[in-house]
């Protein structure tokens, strides 16, 4: 397995707040607390994004589905929000060559273009609809509740101009939501919709491995046995109680120390990886969601994670990084050096500013820029951790995403938090689900800002 975690820069004498060796006992006492915790929830059954046998037959049916309609479609949308849709983002720019989304399907070799509309802004979806032609498109529909107010309203545009059109929607919709319960799941019933099934114990920040991410993938013709192989393989790679030797319980553990013994708890993700970019959103969700909650003794708690990326950012945020509050770890993600580069040309030789890059190569200075940024960061005295994964493959990504869905729920206990819930979120549903009438929302909620004082606006014409 082909993953390294370098958490070299979290430990004294590299950066001045950072793990002392005598703290090494008492952090490993934590962690086993915090994994025994775990160990004992997970016995209730609650952590589905980690049965990824038990869910095999799922997988396989979404595997047969994507291959049933090989060459069928041109391009498939995705309609869902957060979890439903970051994550098939993240595999789509990690998995598929850079530029394949914008060449014709002739030359993509009959592998559909992936668009996901995880907002409900009318410029953008009203302009994909004039983008793409509806007789070779198929609109994958993420919703586990089937009851998610965004989706369900993309859902109802795109079906009008389904019929509009005169297509029969059982060919190009297809759902991921709940195996028995909500809208979507009765309206597949109905219609002879395909669907597949999002398990009840997986959330959706978790939901990656299944059909909300698998399917997606699949169908443009990604390896999803290989994602999840290499997920079980990490999963279990995560499981033990000592804390050296578990990679998950490290990076969880050392981000939980620095924010609540150093005050560090502004936790970058900075993948140093055009592949991996989109890493970082999926775990600004994965984090922030499970995280950022009220704990049992009524205090407000959880870590603020940040996306990066390096290098584009270290000509914007790394500044902040360097000189601002003292108030944030930094991990950095990358790949091993493959075979596939690009070396610089011996051009400009007598020309001081740029004569010299010949003969290096643009992975090199990848390298050399993220392993410069760490560098300076320590100078600087702000700690980081740098996670390595050997290739941008589906085996890798797979365990990557494991990874941190396994780290997420270690630091729910270090924090003190349920990881798996969202209360935080649910007001702004009632209050959008009220404001529309929605049938079993009951009257408008008073008491927001906005209904109890004069509106305070400034308009710039």
């Amino acid at each position: 397995m082909a993953f390294t975690l370098d958490f070299t820069a979290m430990t004294e004498p590299v950066v001045p707040a950072g793990v002392r060796e005598a703290d090494w006992p008492a952090l490993a006492s934590h962690f086993r607390a915090a994994h025994r915790a775990v160990s004992d929830i997970a016995a209730t059954g609650v952590y589905g994004y980690r049965e990824l046998e038990q869910q095999g037959d799922e997988r396989a049916r979404v595997g047969a589905f994507a291959r049933g309609v090989h060459g069928r479609y041109e391009d498939v949308v995705v309609l869902g929000i957060g979890g439903s849709s970051l994550g098939a983002i993240a595999l789509r720019t990690a998995l598929l060559p850079p530029a394949w989304n914008a060449r014709s399907g002739a030359q993509r070799g009959e592998r559909p273009r992936l668009h996901v509309m995880d907002n409900v802004d009318p410029r953008t979806i009203a302009g994909l609809l004039e983008m793409i032609e509806l007789s070779r498109t198929l609109v994958v529909v993420i919703s586990k509740s089937g009851g998610t107010i965004e989706t369900l309203a993309q859902y109802l545009v795109v079906r009008e101009r389904l019929e509009r059109a005169g297509l029969p929607v059982a060919q190009h919709l297809v759902f991921v939501t709940d195996p028995v319960k909500g809208a979507l799941r009765a309206i597949a019933t109905r219609d002879g919709i395909p669907a597949f099934a999002v398990p009840p114990n997986v959330g959706g920040r978790f939901s990656v491995l299944s059909p909300v991410g698998t399917l997606p993938a699949a169908l443009c013709g990604l390896d999803i046995e290989a994602l999840c192989a290499g997920a079980l393989a990490m999963r279990d790679a995560t499981m033990g109680d000592v804390l050296a030797q578990n990679a998950a319980g490290l990076f969880a553990t050392l981000q939980w120390r620095a924010h609540a013994q150093a005050g560090q708890g502004m936790h970058v993700m900075m993948p140093y990886s055009d592949a991996l970019r989109d890493l970082a959103p999926w775990f600004v969700q994965l984090w922030a969601e499970s995280l950022g909650k009220v704990d049992a003794d009524g205090l407000n708690v959880g870590p603020t994670p940040i996306a990066s990326v390096g290098p584009t950012d270290q000509h914007s945020q790394v500044q902040l990084f360097m000189e601002g509050p003292a108030d944030k770890t930094v991990t950095f993600l990358r790949l091993e050096r493959g075979a596939e580069d690009v070396p610089i040309p011996r051009l400009e030789a007598g020309e001081k500013a740029l004569g010299f890059l010949g003969g290096h190569s643009l992975g090199e200075l990848l390298d050399v820029e993220c392993r410069a940024t760490a560098g300076a960061l320590s100078r600087a005295g702000r700690p980081s951790m740098t996670m390595t994964i050997g290739a941008a493959d589906a085996w890798h990504v797979g365990g990557l995403m494991m990874w941190l869905m396994q780290a997420t729920t270690l630091a729910g206990a270090l924090y003190g938090v349920n990881p798996l819930d969202q209360p935080g979120v649910e007001l702004g549903k009632r209050l959008a689900n009220a404001e529309l009438g929605h049938p079993d929302s009951g009257a408008p909620i008073a008491g927001t800002a906005t209904s109890t004082v004069a509106s305070r606006t400034l308009r710039v014409d």
